[in-house]
């Protein structure tokens, strides 16, 4: 398993959450500063330093359960607020948009351009804030550092450790059944056209050579497809044309969007409940989330006039109907911690906690140190 996959699947699955966002911002004509606060308070909280600091340090992924807290966390980490069923469906459409990305990639390095074209969009979304535009430049400058340099055997390694993480799951979206790249059970069907990688040849010629490095001989077969040369390749610079439109937001044509659940997947639900015996290392993981999302409060029951709800169903009852037909296993319970003695002993922690906040008028306060970690938690 990759130790190095982390980053890009949090900058991925966070560009999809915010192309997502801000279509049903756009379709529920929430006014535009409110939109607007709502894009920049969570990227201002992706791209928190300490967070990406630990983010950026060689780790296993998390588990489906962690991730999956941390962007239920990070998506309420404005005034807006969503339903559980749409939460379960944003998530289901950020990660099965990625999935096929993934498994679309014409060669491994190129999940490193899809990343570059979520941080493109990322940056556009805030282009008119320049505090929050460093922080996106910052973190641009630290995926160059760290992944260009890569061979192609260690981003093969990537893209197995992110399609092992993406295995089991198989939700049905109405867009990529509409566009027929998506199977009834939810699995997607992968082309056999179009351009081949770059640095590599259109298939159906056999070369053969002799000892002396001559060729000798040459042989023609059908390859079956319907390939074509390869096209340029991306630029993996800051500013530059990515060639590739993975990564690209999908919904920049207004069509709905629905997730629905597949056999495959249930069955795998049910496997998962039978399989979900208390797991030892939980605490420490959920330990390690506390420390990368730092001290965070519960949210201020004075401001809840000023919140919205943001609803990912075309009514309220699709929402509530599909909240109560969604399996119990899929609706991603979490444990509670208590991490009083966690932050008592390790003062690393407790130094992150202190200096990381959300927005500049909140603070930590000394009463709240004896709440759990999910509630430290819940105010991103």
């Amino acid at each position: 398993m990759s130790s190095r996959t982390l980053p890009l699947l949090f900058i991925n699955l966070g560009g999809e959450m915010l192309y997502i966002l801000d279509q049903r911002l756009r379709a529920q004509n929430i006014p535009a500063d409110k939109a607007k606060k709502v894009m920049n308070d969570i990227i201002t909280t992706m791209f928190n330093k300490k967070f990406l600091e630990e983010l950026f340090k060689p780790q296993e992924l998390y588990s489906k359960k962690a991730l999956r807290t941390v962007f239920d966390r990070l998506a309420h980490a404005s005034i807006m607020r969503l339903n559980q069923a749409s939460m379960d469906k944003l998530y289901d459409l950020m990660t099965m948009a990625f999935k096929y990305q993934v498994l679309l990639c014409p060669r491994p390095k190129d999940i490193l351009l899809v990343s570059f074209n979520h941080m493109d969009a990322i940056k556009d979304f805030v282009k008119d804030t320049p505090s929050i535009l460093g922080q996106v430049d910052e973190t641009y400058q630290q995926l160059i550092e760290m992944y260009t340099p890569m061979c192609s055997g260690e981003f093969q390694l990537i893209r197995q450790t992110l399609l092992i993480f993406f295995q089991d799951m198989h939700i049905r979206v109405s867009i990529f059944l509409k566009d027929k790249v998506q199977n009834s059970n939810g699995r997607f069907v992968l082309p056999i056209s179009g351009p081949v990688p770059h640095g590599t040849q259109v298939p159906g010629l056999i070369r053969m050579f002799s000892c002396t490095g001559e060729e000798v001989n040459r042989l023609k077969f059908t390859n079956g497809g319907n390939y074509a040369a390869a096209t340029r390749e991306g630029s993996f610079e800051i500013f530059g044309d990515r060639v590739t439109k993975l990564g690209t937001n999908m919904y920049s044509v207004s069509r709905p969007v629905e997730t629905h659940m597949s056999g495959t997947s249930k069955s795998s639900a049910q496997k998962t409940k039978v399989n979900a015996a208390p797991n030892p290392l939980a605490k420490e993981e959920l330990n390690l989330l506390a420390k990368l999302m730092g001290r965070l409060e519960e949210p201020n029951p004075g401001n809840a006039d000023s919140g919205f709800r943001v609803n990912l169903f075309a009514t309220d009852e699709e929402e509530e109907e599909a909240l109560i037909s969604r399996p119990d296993e899929l609706s991603y319970g979490v444990l509670k911690i208590q991490a009083t003695k966690d932050l008592q002993a390790n003062a690393e922690l407790a130094k992150i906690m202190g200096e990381f906040t959300v927005s500049g008028d909140q603070s930590p306060s000394a009463s709240s140190k004896g709440d759990d970690l999910l509630a430290m938690m819940d105010g991103l």
